[in-house]
């Protein structure tokens, strides 16, 4: 009996006993692993520390300092969260295991094409909100997925067309449609074929749907049209098809740079050796081009094998375009080539040059990144577009073929790196963000009324430059 008041009295004890102290080594561990990665991956690392004065040393002492005062795992990841903040990349993330839970049976969702669409990822919040509807005197143009519609400023008639986002996961209805068309079962699991004709599907709808929505305001009067991407988060390289449709000039994308290294190696090794297998089995003249993008991908592939290991030396190769190594051509020119995507990722997609040839405006705000940021960019380097709004969010270039993940050892945490770059006209990196020529002085937190106050005030300066700059480009087109 006493022995067992003895055993009741430990658990007691043992119940009250304090826990042991949270231990920072591995979290600093975590740390260090991530510094390593940052130095050794991160494609904008040379602008962070450069460009904008970021001291790598420094920040990451704060951030141990603040994990060696930390009382647990939660206080441990917000460390982490502030570092990730401090970066300010787009591009750049850390994402933290989620505990399994148990979670009470329930019924399986109705097979119908919603359902699928949505287990396939598709989300009509994707595609940012727009404000242009707002703006004073705005009539829309009914008809068109993607909105549209007119307004008068600075003595022209705007076509306004908006983009909420640069890929089709962003309208579900495409997918719903593809569902349908292709009679595809809804109750049944949609594997990678399922999923890639759904998607493809999606890709040849929203360029038809695009190009619908241009000659629409075209047709309801238009002298210059306002390609809207305020609040679009970017996309695919569906983009740079888009961007096309709107010019009739010959639009060369942005040279690509990418990280030193065996992920890129390997990238690079794998495409000249498919180039290599395709030359097999092409007439004369593409064996001859293809073997020729064969030898830049060979000498891409030494040089993302040679170490940067001397003070100064550019951890980034250039090599190509964002499109690839063609940083330019003409629609449908590789359409029919079954290795056409790999060299002009655009070409993979079945659009017309210049569905508008006029005056044109592009319409940017704070929130927007990436896709978005590739056209604008683009259109303005080549002397297209006028830029109108404010400047962009800065994300630049993200993650190509997987990216580059690290798994942090002790957390388990992932830390996403971006693993190339676009180079501006200029040199400058696009994570800078893309600055308007025609600044607005709105807000990203404005409501849609200020935004669209604001814009419409310096609209009519954006209209004139927009006009001046196509007669400009149009009299050199004729001399030529």
């Amino acid at each position: 009996m006493r022995a067992a008041r003895l055993l009741v009295l430990a658990g007691l004890l043992a119940l009250g006993a304090a826990p042991a102290p949270w231990d920072a080594a591995p979290w600093r561990a975590d740390l260090a692993q991530m510094r390593a990665a940052i130095d050794e991956k991160y494609a904008n690392h040379d602008w962070l520390t450069r460009e904008r004065g970021v001291d790598l040393d420094q920040l990451f002492a704060r951030a141990d300092t603040a994990l060696s005062k930390a009382a647990d795992e939660a206080s441990a990841q917000r460390a982490f969260d502030r570092l990730v903040a401090r970066i300010a990349d787009g591009h750049v993330s850390i994402s933290w295991p989620v505990a399994a839970v148990a979670v009470s049976a329930k019924p399986p969702a109705a097979a119908t094409p919603a359902a699928l669409c949505q287990s396939l990822g598709y989300d009509a919040r994707r595609a940012g909100r727009g404000f242009v509807h707002k703006l004073p005197g705005y009539r829309p143009v009914e008809g068109a997925m993607f909105p549209a519609g007119i307004v008068t400023s600075g003595g022209q008639r705007v076509g306004v067309v908006r983009i909420g986002v640069f890929e089709p996961a962003g309208y579900p209805t495409l997918c719903e449609a593809a569902v349908a068309s292709l009679k595809i079962d809804p109750a049944a699991p949609c594997d990678e074929a399922c999923d890639n004709a759904v998607v493809s599907f999606g890709y040849a709808r929203i360029t038809e749907e695009f190009e619908a929505a241009l000659r629409r305001v075209r047709a309801a009067g238009a002298t210059v049209v306002m390609l809207d991407i305020a609040n679009n988060g970017g996309g695919s390289e569906w983009a740079e098809a888009a961007a096309r449709m709107l010019t009739r000039q010959r639009l060369v994308s942005a040279r690509r740079g990418f990280v030193r290294g065996p992920h890129w190696a390997r990238q690079w090794a794998a495409l000249a050796e498919r180039f290599r297998g395709y030359a097999a089995e092409a007439g004369p003249a593409d064996r001859t081009r293809l073997l020729g993008w064969a030898a830049q991908a060979d000498a891409a592939r030494a040089l993302a094998e040679t170490p940067c290991r001397t003070r100064g030396c550019d951890r980034i190769g250039r090599v190509g375009y964002a499109t690839g190594l063609v940083g330019a051509a003409r629609a449908g020119e590789y359409l029919d080539k079954p290795w056409g995507a790999y060299v002009f990722s655009a070409g993979q997609h079945d659009y017309h040059d210049g569905v508008w040839d006029g005056p044109l405006i592009v319409l940017i705000n704070q929130e927007t990144w990436s896709a978005a940021e590739e056209v604008a960019a683009m259109l303005q380097d080549n002397r297209a577009a006028v830029i109108l709004g404010e400047r962009s969010g800065g994300a630049g270039c993200g993650h190509t073929y997987g990216g580059t993940p690290t798994t942090l050892s002790n957390s388990g945490a992932v830390l996403d790196l971006p693993d190339c770059v676009r180079f501006r006209a200029d040199g400058s990196n696009e994570v800078a963000g893309v600055i308007p020529d025609v600044l607005t002085g709105m807000r990203a937190n404005d409501g849609d009324a200020t935004a669209a106050r604001l814009t419409s005030a310096r609209l009519p300066e954006a209209v004139a430059r927009a006009v001046v700059q196509y007669r400009a480009r149009h009299q050199t087109r004729r001399r030529g």
